[in-house]
């Protein structure tokens, strides 16, 4: 569709009186250093303060943690590493409704340790909004009365340069292209959306969002291309309501969310990514889950990020936007798909899984050659879910039992005379059971999981001698 010199010039001024709302941010609330999510789901990780070596060996220029976690707090304390803390989804409503409730969390969780640890955001909650359960709507309503009352301790303490918060994904939103139409979901705008945008606009705070263009592009690759994805697309897309140019597909899903506050008569809230990254590995069935693109994202990102001379989004042209990659570690018992347990910049040992430079500092063409991405198209095989080598056989039967225990007939072929109860192992009869439940449950959302005792792989088990399972056999 071809756009007119008017709307262009129109879509420049909605820039330019952005930009002119935001010029008034001090040098430490745009710091343009590259932060670091610290999740901590992993049985095999490293003491709290071999990782705080880790993170100041990567030079991460902040740390954001998913609970107020106080041994984390005294080891930051005098590093002048600026940090942010949680409070958990659980305790939102009893905070939403009660001032003690909050004063006392300020109490525990902030006094001891600030100002010595450089506590710069509060967020409460994590990814509220993606909480569907019919239980989980009162936690809607009590974010933002909750926040009110964490402000409010704050403030009681006389502490002010703390910001309150929380983080989104982007399922906040109904419509995200072409990023002029964005648009926040209806169920969230009024009893959610409003008094948050409100209360971040009156606090000078900042909107939180987790984005993630590794989930976009997966979905629909044959659309979307992947060097956008990856931030190195050179083909504009030119959005057809204001001619703003996007050459990738970041800056679209975050101007997106610029147009739906500025629909709601909030044009001027800052925002920071809260996490973003790229999956190093996954199931079989997730595309372009590889280190060549992890590497090629975030190394992008930071140079991105870290300019000089912010880049900002064609929305807010020269606007420095916060960012925390996503994450310090692999962690292997996060659940869900394969790509949950590979996010990590460091191995629980330790060692990168690719090099990186969070100052942004590096030159990307002083980087060693990366492997050769092998799947970065859908694969379209046959594949099986199977005992991953080394699993906890004590934990392996009730896995099993819990697999055939969902009935339909899902383990009837494993009683005994039946064609697949030879040989009797329960190593073979859980990865019967294990594939046998994934094909029959797979559509309402099974992964290949089992705690951490399944992996995928694309070899038929019972071809095999023994059972393969993990994706590095395969």
């Amino acid at each position: 569709m071809a756009t007119s010199k008017a709307t262009r010039d129109m879509g420049r001024l909605v820039a330019l009186f952005l930009l002119s709302l935001l010029g008034d941010l001090s040098r430490a609330e745009i710091s343009s250093k590259i932060g670091i999510n610290f999740g901590m789901l992993g049985n095999n990780l490293p003491s709290l303060n071999q990782s705080l070596v880790h993170i100041q060996s990567l030079k991460a220029g902040r740390v954001k943690l998913y609970d107020a976690n106080p041994e984390v707090l005294r080891l930051l304390s005098g590093t002048k590493i600026p940090v942010s803390i949680m409070v958990p989804n659980h305790e939102i409503s009893n905070i939403a409704s009660n001032q003690t409730a909050a004063d006392e969390w300020i109490r525990n969780n902030v006094i001891p340790y600030y100002p010595d640890t450089m506590i710069r955001f509060l967020l409460v909650g994590n990814e509220v909004l993606s909480c569907y359960a019919d239980q989980d709507r009162q936690m809607w309503y009590d974010l933002v009365p909750a926040m009110h009352k964490i402000k409010a301790s704050l403030k009681a303490h006389d502490i002010r340069n703390i910001k309150v918060s929380t983080p989104f994904a982007m399922d906040v939103m109904r419509s995200t292209f072409p990023p002029s139409t964005g648009v926040f979901r209806p169920d969230i705008v009024d009893t959610v959306m409003v008094p948050l945008l409100q209360f971040l606009h009156n606090t000078k705070s900042f909107f939180f969002i987790d984005v993630y263009p590794y989930f976009p592009w997966s979905d629909n690759p044959a659309l979307i291309s992947l060097d956008s994805a990856l931030l190195e697309g050179s083909v504009p897309f030119i959005d057809p309501v204001n001619g703003l140019n996007y050459t990738n597909l970041l800056d679209q899903m975050l101007d997106s969310l610029i147009f739906a506050m500025t629909k709601l008569g909030f044009p001027g809230i800052r925002l920071v990514i809260s996490e973003t990254g790229w999956p190093t590995a996954g199931d079989i069935e997730q595309p372009g889950a590889n280190i060549h693109n992890a590497a090629t994202y975030n190394r992008n990102l930071i140079k991105r990020m870290t300019t000089k001379a912010p880049i900002g989004t064609p929305a807010r042209p020269g606007i420095a936007i916060p960012t925390f990659i996503f994450a310090l570690y692999n962690e292997n018992q996060k659940t869900g798909p394969g790509t949950e347990r590979n996010w990590g910049l460091l191995r629980p040992d330790g060692t990168p899984v690719y090099d990186v430079d969070l100052t942004g500092k590096r030159p990307l063409s002083e980087y060693p050659q990366l492997p050769r991405a092998k799947n970065n198209v859908p694969y379209k095989g046959k594949a099986w879910c199977v005992v991953a080598r080394g699993a906890n056989l004590m934990k392996l039967g009730s896995a099993l039992s819990y697999a055939c225990g969902e009935g339909n007939g899902t383990c009837d072929a494993l009683a005994p005379g039946r064609e697949c109860y030879e040989p009797v192992s329960v190593i073979w009869h859980a990865s019967y059971a294990f594939s046998a439940y994934w094909e029959k449950f797979r559509s309402r959302g099974a992964t290949c999981y089992f705690n951490g005792l399944a992996r995928q792989t694309t070899r038929n088990p019972s071809k095999l001698s023994q059972p393969i399972a993990s994706l590095e056999d395969v």
